[in-house]
């Protein structure tokens, strides 16, 4: 073999190599996720046709307009965020105030397999609230995930939601938002109120719902009930009666 020969030939070998490797690296980069970064920051709006909370209509069985704020550093599991909305129950209550303003924080992971947990603490403003016991209300939270399932205990350290006399009071709830189709969530919910020293505003609400994210925004519509008649608006409408909710939110 001449020395044109060889050349040619060790730059074909030289060439298919390369290409070897340059299919390998894209194969491998394609196959494995890139990696987040230690902190993320995320944000989110919605717009709902009734903001209820634990089951109970929080704007008269009107929408809501919603946003908030997450940070969460990913080595540790450590979080913290802010959510605000709109609400009319606190001057249905004889205060002032249009504006439910939530500060959390709090840390998540594994306990092993298919086992998460998310322990943390909520607190619950209402700016300029005016009522007789205010209305601001600190939780202490846990929760534990089985798959698509949790189950989670909140414990007031304050009265709850200007209930007088209501501290230690005490929510149970259980959910599964499980995929029934492409895209398509499943969501069930049961949950027991429990207002310490108030037994007539103790109560059950539950929820079936289907969430779809759509990439331009995510979907959902709930059926929500309560077992309760204690909540009502100074219209004479039971806040805690069964309804549909449609809402439309984006995080990003």
């Amino acid at each position: 073999m001449n020395d044109k020969n060889k050349r040619s030939t060790l730059s074909l070998a030289v060439l298919a190599a390369c290409c070897a490797f340059g299919q390998a690296q894209a194969q491998e980069s394609a196959a494995a996720p890139a990696a987040k970064p230690d902190n993320e920051i995320s944000f989110n709006a919605a717009v709902t046709s009734d903001y209820r909370y634990r089951g109970i209509s929080q704007t008269r069985l009107k929408p809501a307009l919603q946003g908030g704020a997450d940070w969460v550093n990913n080595p540790t599991g450590f979080y913290a965020g802010t959510w605000l909305s709109t609400i009319k129950w606190v001057k249905d209550g004889g205060g002032d105030g249009s504006v439910e303003w939530d500060l959390y924080a709090g840390k998540r992971g594994e306990i092993a397999e298919g086992v998460s947990y998310d322990v943390g603490g909520l607190y619950y403003a209402y700016p300029s609230n005016s009522l007789p016991n205010s209305a601001n209300t600190f939780e202490l939270y846990g929760q534990v995930g089985f798959g698509p399932a949790t189950l989670k205990y909140s414990h007031s350290l304050t009265d709850l939601f200007g209930f007088n006399d209501s501290k230690n009071s005490q929510y149970l709830d259980a959910s599964v938002n499980q995929e029934i189709a492409e895209g398509f969530i499943l969501n069930l919910h049961v949950g027991r109120q429990k207002v310490k020293n108030n037994d007539a505003s103790s109560y059950t609400d539950w929820k079936v719902g289907v969430t779809k994210d759509f990439g331009i925004a995510t979907l959902s519509l709930a059926y929500v009930d309560t077992n309760t008649e204690a909540y009502f608006a100074p219209n004479g409408k039971n806040l805690g009666k069964s309804g549909a909710v449609f809402t439309v939110s984006k995080t990003f």
